[in-house]
């Protein structure tokens, strides 16, 4: 009896901080920033795998309803010309973050007449997302971004997550089944990776974990080069789905 009445006081005591933003659990987390990385966990997967020439991204894109103009529906947004992003998560968090990262993107060349460099553009993305962890009246982004991007022949590829937290990955899996997505890609990645194979290895990837059929329709794949950032049409996708099967 007694264990049980202290079970009930912590979790009390933890519940009592889970409706707050600003106020830190005893324990030392900030609970509502738990809550965004759980939504995040739970969202369609993403995979983001960094090649010699240039980055790959890949989501999965499924729809409620077979009614729904899937046309309208993006999981993948080209921020500069050479530089692109996707997400896990909720989209109208993605949504706002887009606009929010073209603005910057904006801003930064009529400033200096030049593409803003990835490691910029990310490290003002992640500050706005921080502002949104210790703001009253606000919550924390329930989406972590990979942003995908080409510097001077460099490619790159960054995760931002909603505690505002940034880091740089060679390959990456995002969302639902992201465990499992990471264990994949550790077996299969190297560095010397061609962005042929990358597409391959993302598409393989996003299958460990996939529900039903895999089709052009209910995937997205973009691809980042010194030519630029472009997502590839149904047509392409249903090549290298055909290649894999």
């Amino acid at each position: 009896k007694q264990w049980y009445q202290r079970r009930v006081r912590v979790s009390t005591m933890s519940e009592r901080y889970s409706f707050s933003l600003t106020t830190f659990s005893p324990s030392g987390k900030l609970v509502q920033i738990e809550y965004a990385i759980a939504a995040v966990a739970a969202g369609a997967p993403s995979i983001g795998i960094k090649s010699k020439t240039g980055v790959v991204l890949a989501a999965e894109k499924k729809t409620k309803s077979i009614l729904y103009d899937d046309t309208t529906i993006t999981k993948m947004e080209m921020i500069t010309k050479h530089c692109g992003m996707t997400y896990s998560g909720m989209g109208p968090d993605f949504r706002l973050l887009v606009r929010k990262a073209r603005k910057i993107a904006q801003q930064y060349y009529l400033q200096f007449d030049e593409e803003i460099p990835v490691s910029q553009l990310v490290q003002r993305l992640a500050n706005v997302m921080q502002e949104y962890t210790h703001s009253g009246g606000v919550r924390p982004f329930g989406v972590s971004l990979l942003v995908a991007g080409v510097d001077q022949e460099t490619p790159y590829l960054v995760q931002c997550d909603p505690s505002g937290a940034y880091f740089a990955w060679k390959a990456t899996a995002m969302g639902k089944n992201h465990v499992n997505g990471k264990t994949f890609l550790e077996k299969r990645y190297n560095a010397d990776l061609e962005l042929e194979d990358a597409v391959h290895t993302a598409i393989l990837t996003l299958k460990e974990g996939f529900e039903g059929q895999m089709t052009e329709d209910n995937i997205e794949i973009g691809i980042c080069t010194s030519d630029g950032f472009r997502k590839l049409n149904r047509t392409e996708v249903k090549d290298y789905l055909a290649a894999l099967n």
